[in-house]
Order: C-alpha cells, then sequence, then structure tokens
C-alpha cells in the first residue's frame, strides 16, 4: 500500500504543491501542450487561401494577444495556489463554479476522446509501417492507457514527461522541415498564388489563431500553481505557447501550401508528404507525440475540475474513473466527425467564463482569493456571483450567434471577451459589496 501510494499522485486543490516548474520546466511545458495536431491542422486551413508571410504574421500577431489571458489565469494560479476551477468560486460562488467545473470536465473528456483516437490513428500507421500490423481500436486503447498512467503520477509526473515529449517532439519536427526541404521547394511557399479554399479571410485567421489560445484557459491555472515565481509563470508561458504556435501551424500551412503546389490532396499531416521518401515513420511520431502530451493535460485537469464539484475525493480516484471514461469512449464511431463542432464548442462556453473570472481578479479586487475559497462549505463568493453568471450567458449567446449564425468579418472570440468582461465590469459598479471580502453563513 505505501509503494502504491508513493506510485500515485497525491495532488490536492489548496495551495500545499510543489512549487516544482522552474523555467525550462515552463517553457516546455506549454511547447508539449500547443505543438499538438489540431494545432497543426489549423495552420493548413490558412494556406492557400492566405499567402504564407501573411498566414505567419496573423499567426504571430493572434498568438502574442491570445496568450494574454491564457498567462494572466496562469498567473493567478501562481499567485494563490489554486487551480482554474478552484478560482472560479470568488466570481460565480459555489453553485456557478460547480457547473463551470461539470461543462470543463465533460468537454475536456470529449476532447481526451478525439486526441486519444489521433494517437492511435497515428501510432498504428508507425507500426504497421514497421511490421505491417495494423489494429486502430487496440492502439488507441494503448495510446489512452499509457496517458492515464501518466496522469495517476499527478503533476510531477506530468512535468517530467511533458519536459522529454516537447524536446523530441521540436526536433522531429525540426527534422521533419529539413526533409520537406530536402524533397520539396519550400522556397516556392513564398510566390505561392492565393485561392479561397476554406473561405479564411486575414480577420477570420485571426479570430482562429486567437480561439486557439484561449482555448487553453481553462486550464492554465492547474499547471502555472506549480511554477516557482511570477515572472516564470508569465514568460515561460509566453514563450513557449508563441513558440509551439509558430511550430505548429508553421508546419501546418508548409506541409499545406506544399501538398497544394505538388497536385497532392491539400493536408496538414507531413506523413503523406514523405512517406514516399522512406521518411513517414519520424513524421509520424510527430503527430503521435503531439498528440499524447496535450491529453495528458486534458484528463489531469478534467480530474481537478471532478474535485472542485467533490473536494473530498483523492486525486487518484478521479483520475482512474476518468481515464477508463476516455479509453473506451475514443472508441466511439463518427467521433472524428464532430470536430469543428466541438472546437466551436469550447470557444461559446470558455472564453466568457474566464473573461469573468479575469476581470474579476485583475479589476474588480484580489481579496478572497485564498484557499478559505475551499475551506468554508457554504462559501457566497461575491455579492455579484449572479451577474457574473448572467454575464457569461449573454457572452456563450454571442459567441454561438456570431459563430454559427451570423459570422462577423473578424471573428468573435475578442469580441465575446472584452464585451463579457465589460459587461461584467459594469454590473460590479452597481454593487457597492462587490469589493467586500468573501461572505458566508
Amino acid at each position: 500500500m505505501n509503494l502504491l501510494k508513493r506510485l500515485l499522485g497525491q495532488d490536492t486543490l489548496d495551495e500545499h504543491q510543489h512549487r516544482s516548474l522552474g523555467a525550462f520546466g515552463t517553457v516546455t511545458l506549454w511547447l508539449g501542450a500547443n505543438v499538438v495536431v489540431t494545432t497543426i491542422l489549423t495552420g493548413m486551413l490558412l494556406v492557400p487561401d492566405l499567402a504564407f508571410t501573411t498566414a505567419m504574421g496573423a499567426v504571430l500577431t493572434g498568438s502574442l494577444i491570445g496568450a494574454i489571458p491564457l498567462l494572466l489565469v496562469g498567473l493567478m494560479g501562481q499567485r494563490t495556489g489554486l487551480p482554474s476551477m478552484a478560482l472560479t468560486r470568488r466570481a460565480y460562488g459555489p453553485l456557478g463554479s460547480r457547473l463551470i467545473s461539470l461543462v470543463n470536465m465533460a468537454v475536456l473528456i470529449a476532447w481526451s476522446w478525439i486526441q486519444a483516437l489521433l494517437a492511435g490513428m497515428s501510432l498504428d500507421y508507425a507500426i504497421e509501417a514497421t511490421t505491417g500490423y495494423s489494429n486502430l481500436p487496440l492502439m488507441t486503447i494503448l495510446c489512452e492507457t499509457v496517458v492515464v498512467l501518466i496522469v495517476l503520477r499527478g503533476h510531477l509526473g506530468i512535468e517530467r514527461v511533458e519536459r522529454w515529449a516537447a524536446l523530441a517532439m521540436v526536433g522531429l519536427a525540426a527534422l521533419v522541415l529539413y526533409q520537406l526541404n530536402r524533397h520539396y521547394d519550400v522556397s516556392a511557399l513564398l510566390d505561392m498564388p492565393t485561392e479561397s479554399r476554406h473561405g479564411i479571410t486575414l480577420g477570420i485567421a485571426f479570430d482562429i489563431v486567437i480561439a486557439t489560445a484561449f482555448s487553453w484557459i481553462s486550464s492554465s491555472a492547474d499547471y502555472n500553481r506549480n511554477c516557482r515565481s511570477g515572472a516564470i509563470a508569465i514568460w515561460g508561458t509566453y514563450s513557449g505557447y508563441v513558440l509551439a504556435a509558430m511550430i505548429a501551424m508553421g508546419l501546418g500551412a508548409a506541409v499545406s501550401g506544399l501538398s497544394v503546389l505538388n497536385g497532392m490532396q491539400q493536408t496538414y499531416d507531413p506523413t503523406r508528404l514523405l512517406s514516399g521518401f522512406g521518411f513517414g515513420l519520424p513524421a509520424a511520431l510527430v503527430i503521435f507525440f503531439s498528440v499524447m502530451t496535450t491529453n495528458v493535460m486534458a484528463v489531469y485537469s478534467a480530474t481537478l475540475s471532478c474535485m472542485n464539484v467533490s473536494p473530498g475525493m483523492a486525486f487518484w480516484k478521479p483520475a482512474l474513473v476518468i481515464g477508463v471514461v476516455t479509453v473506451f469512449g475514443a472508441l466511439i464511431p463518427g467521433i472524428l466527425d464532430q470536430f469543428q463542432n466541438f472546437l466551436l464548442l469550447i470557444g461559446a462556453l470558455f472564453i466568457p467564463a474566464f473573461s469573468v473570472m479575469i476581470v474579476d481578479y485583475y479589476l474588480v479586487g484580489r481579496e478572497g482569493y485564498s484557499a478559505e475559497l475551499l475551506t468554508s462549505r457554504h462559501q457566497l463568493g461575491r455579492p455579484t456571483a449572479a451577474i457574473a453568471l448572467g454575464a457569461y450567458v449573454l457572452g456563450a449567446a454571442l459567441a454561438a450567434w456570431w459563430t454559427l449564425v451570423a459570422p462577423l468579418p473578424f471573428g468573435a472570440s475578442l469580441p465575446v471577451f472584452l464585451i463579457t468582461g465589460g459587461v461584467y465590469w459594469l454590473g460590479t459598479r452597481l454593487v457597492p459589496q462587490a469589493r467586500h471580502p468573501v461572505s458566508r453563513v
């Protein structure tokens, strides 16, 4: 039993965690998080609708702006020692926090299903290319089982794995880019004519890049609460995330452009371009490592969300249950067909939720953001909890409307973020008790 306890993570919701993340660990953590197949796929959507240089300019600018809310929430975690969902208790109150935690947990589990299937596909390709054996369901189960075993080790185990996996991924990505340049005329991308294939304008590209950064907000405090200093939390996250976005989206844009230039079916997957030159296996491993590192972070954050709903649980129990659910959920037929709708759902649900939280902490007041949010069984949060929930519902409705019904030419992510935060801030101005310490009964 003692051996089992040592093997399992002992993570809790309070601030009594290891300050284990230095600058290098934080950079590699967020590098590993964002060099993922979905981000590579995003790069594919940008070219040839946009010129390659224009697309990369949008990626850089959008990432620099979109990562700001990400690092602000991460800094909240570093200062308080609390994970993301526990921090929502102050603005939303206990009921609102539990509702948001349940939504976050459900979305992350569904996200893990998709990631597990993508990892299984990459591993299946690699095994088939080497041995001739193919079994996608088995490979998917194996990938997700490895993810669960890593998560059960807690944040210390995750940090070790992410560090080495990120380095392996960057090395393999560099090798893939070298091989692409060796077998194709990469310089032709600079003169490639634009062609509308996905209806992507510069404004929409900017919105997609920002939304990609926003999709990580719900997990940023879960990891950055372990950073050794606020400066590390800010600059480690910022540099790691932006570098990852440039690598992943740049790779996707390059592969997409080269596939079009060479008369092939448009793709984001470098495996398809390099398999004919005997380099398909390393290209498949880039996709495999990228999906695995992201999936580990998703399952871990889903576990902390579950613990926020029921704080008395030991870490390993929800981690194991969620892990089993993700293993079998990844086998649901046709799950990848809903991928685009799922990305839209993430934006609608999370952008307004954390806009309120950022405004509450940085503009309304930091008092009450402490471990008392966890220990008081009858925590009421701010007197403005109803306003927070109202602003959140308004923001989610606007995100859905501007995405599905009446799309804006410049996208919905940034307007929804600013409007939701502005509505909440104005609401707190109307309630004099909004800045008072947390009330309890």
